[in-house]
C-alpha cells in the first residue's frame, strides 16, 4: 500500500510539473528521444523506486497536451519560471479531497540528464493530518528505447508496464473538486 501511495504521489509530482497550455510562458523543454531511467528518492522509511521511460519528441510534447485539461482542472496554481540553472514550479492542486502544495527546481540538460528537487504539503484525505515531504527525481538517458518498448511505455518496479499515452483514460477516474 505505501509503495502504490508513492507510485500515486510520484504521478501527481510529475503531473504538477507538466505545463497547462495558455497558463505559462514558460514550457519545460523536450527530452531527447530515448531510454530514460527515472529514480525517485524520497526521504524517510520510504525505499527509493527506479522506472524507465521510452519517449520520442511526439510523445513528450503529447504529454504535455494530454495532461494540461486533467492539470488544469486538478490545479488552482500552476507557475513555472526559468532560472539561470534551470525552471522553478509553484503549484496548488487538488486530488482525492487533498490538497497538494508543491515547488520544484529542475535542473540539467534534457538531454543526457535533469534532476528535480520536489518540497510539497499536503492537507486533507484520508489521513487528515497535514503532512510535508521531500523527493528528488534523478532522470538519465540510458540510450535507445529497447526493442519491446514503445514511446510513452513507463517500465515500473515489479514489472508493470504502463504508455503515458492510455492517461488520459485516467481523467475521467479523478473526482472532481468542488469550486472554493
Amino acid at each position: 500500500m505505501r509503495r502504490l501511495l508513492l507510485v500515486t504521489c510520484s504521478a501527481l509530482g510529475l503531473l504538477a510539473l507538466l505545463p497547462v497550455n495558455g497558463a505559462l510562458a514558460v514550457e519545460l523543454p523536450v527530452r531527447k528521444a530515448g531510454l530514460w531511467e527515472m529514480k525517485v528518492l524520497s526521504g524517510g522509511s520510504v525505499p527509493e523506486m527506479t522506472m524507465q521511460q521510452c519517449t520520442d519528441e511526439t510523445t513528450d510534447k503529447d504529454m504535455s497536451t494530454a495532461m494540461s485539461p486533467v492539470a488544469k482542472e486538478i490545479c488552482s496554481k500552476q507557475d513555472i519560471q526559468k532560472t539561470a540553472t534551470g525552471y522553478v514550479t509553484d503549484s496548488v492542486c487538488g486530488v482525492a479531497g487533498m490538497t497538494i502544495k508543491s515547488k520544484a527546481e529542475i535542473n540539467g540538460d534534457f538531454n543526457s540528464a535533469y534532476t528535480v528537487k520536489t518540497s510539497s504539503h499536503t492537507e486533507g484525505g484520508m489521513g487528515g493530518a497535514p503532512r510535508d515531504s521531500s523527493s528528488t527525481i534523478e532522470a538519465k538517458w540510458i540510450g535507445a528505447c529497447k526493442s519491446d518498448q514503445k514511446p510513452g511505455d513507463i517500465m515500473m518496479p515489479g514489472g508493470m508496464k504502463m504508455n503515458i499515452n492510455d492517461m488520459q483514460k485516467l481523467k475521467a477516474l479523478i473526482p472532481k473538486q468542488p469550486a472554493k
